[in-house]
């Protein structure tokens, strides 16, 4: 995510390395190089240079003190300025009303369904909510289909009526099932439109009348840059919704959508999508945001995820196996599926400050992990407890049953034993046992 727009601007801070001082010369150089990476994201002539002139108004007005670098000063203003582009604050979602009516719009393909799916999933089990999920998309029964799947993985009920072919009405039937049966979120995923569809713009016009919701999020593809920023325009001038969505941030997204959309409908971005999985989905800070496109990782949200993961029953357990050296690979299976469950790989590695450059050209996937579970899988229960019974014989035949080498059998082997004794000399220390997840994620990258 803004890998390429990241780079741009490291390179642009490197024209004020070394310089004493900050001057309208080596300012105008670097923010030349500023300008020309946002343009490459895809934001628009106007904002960029919008943009450029802010930050040279406010370099030129502050003096260096001599424990920053004008490099580090100009950081610092493009940061505020970035964060202030895409929204300063983090915006939240209403949910006072009971129940709360969310209306989901976009395009098509812009991942709405799979989004509302999320959203739902996430009010469950991060708000405490009992959300339901209407399918008002009739012209496209595959998205209903959809609905369904994705409702059943998420353990969320799904509204739909095949028999209605009216999305107000199925709407309505919708909001007052859910007063009847003590919903308190009612997510419409509406049909996919286009903003040059006169017919289908009136339509949604409709639903929204016809059920007055209380938060119109429009979710938009952040693959299509400018594109994203010209359709948000002509969505909010219809239905002027609340905030924005967007999706697949996770590839290879220029940033273009996320810098420039609130600039322009004056909406703030609520959520960003990143993946297929239904916990993939991330409410959004802009200051966080601009730490990670300057490089400079995003360790509150990384703590936040951990925090999630954490269990002080099971972590009090675990202290006291590591205490008496009883650290078994059973253990270790478990700290795995705690550090899958805080999310995509590459995306956790670009949370950690620095690590994006350090980690550049480095395959990150979860096969590192899949190898791990197929050789401990291969393993006795016995095996397992007892790390210290698996003699040559017993290394072989578990290379064998899950299809490596006996080398990487090896290698898994005397990764454990670093973390064994990696964990026992920071449980002697007293540290906090958050810090046997680092010790693991240093495992996955030596892989």
């Amino acid at each position: 995510m803004f890998e390429n727009l990241s780079e741009k601007f490291d390179r642009a801070f490197k024209i004020l390395k070394g310089q004493g001082h900050i001057s309208e010369i080596n300012v105008a150089e670097s923010l030349k190089e500023v300008r020309k990476a946002l343009l490459d994201a895809d934001v628009s002539f106007k904002i960029a240079k919008s943009f450029t002139e802010d930050v040279k108004a406010k370099a030129l007005g502050q003096n260096v003190l001599s424990a920053v670098s004008p490099g580090q000063l100009m950081v610092k203003i493009v940061h505020d300025e970035l964060a202030d582009l895409m929204g300063s604050e983090k915006s939240d979602i209403n949910l006072k009303s009971n129940p709360a009516i969310i209306l989901i719009a976009g395009l098509q393909g812009s991942g709405k369904t799979t989004f509302s799916a999320k959203l739902a999933n996430y009010l469950k089990t991060k708000k405490g909510k009992r959300p339901l999920l209407v399918a008002c998309d009739v012209y496209r029964p595959a998205a209903i289909e959809q609905l369904k799947v994705l409702g059943q993985q998420v353990e969320v009920e799904v509204f739909s009526d095949m028999e209605d072919k009216k999305p107000v009405s199925l709407a309505r039937k919708a909001v007052q099932l859910a007063k009847d049966k003590g919903y308190n979120v009612v997510i419409i995923d509406t049909a996919g439109r286009l903003a040059v569809d006169e017919a289908m713009m009136n339509e949604i016009s409709n639903i929204k009348d016809a059920i007055n919701p209380h938060e119109i999020l429009f979710v938009v593809d952040s693959m299509t840059g400018q594109d994203a920023v010209n359709t948000a325009k002509a969505f909010n001038d219809k239905l002027d919704f609340d905030g924005v969505v967007l999706t697949k941030m996770d590839g290879d997204t220029r940033g273009g959508a996320a810098l420039t959309i609130k600039s322009v409908v004056n909406k703030p971005i609520k959520f960003v999508g990143l993946g297929e999985k239904m916990d993939a989905i991330d409410v959004f800070y802009p200051d966080r945001m601009a730490n990670r496109i300057l490089g400079m990782g995003d360790i509150v949200s990384l703590v936040e995820r951990a925090q999630e993961q954490f269990n002080a029953e099971e972590s009090a357990k675990l202290q006291k196996k590591i205490a008496k050296n009883q650290f078994n690979y059973n253990d270790f299976m478990g700290q795995i599926q705690q550090i899958k469950k805080m999310g995509n790989i590459k995306d956790l590695v670009g949370m950690i400050p620095g690590m994006d450059k350090m980690m550049k050209g480095v395959e990150m996937d979860e096969n590192g992990f899949k190898t791990m579970e197929s050789m401990v899988g291969s393993m006795t229960p016995k095996e397992r407890e007892n790390p210290d019974l698996l003699s040559g014989s017993r290394r072989k035949r578990i290379a064998l049953g899950s299809g490596n080498s006996i080398q990487e059998v090896n290698r898994l082997i005397k990764q454990f034993d670093e973390i064994r004794k990696a964990m026992r000399s920071i449980n002697q220390a007293g540290k906090n046992p958050m810090q046997q997840m680092r010790q693991m994620r240093q495992m996955v990258k030596r892989r």
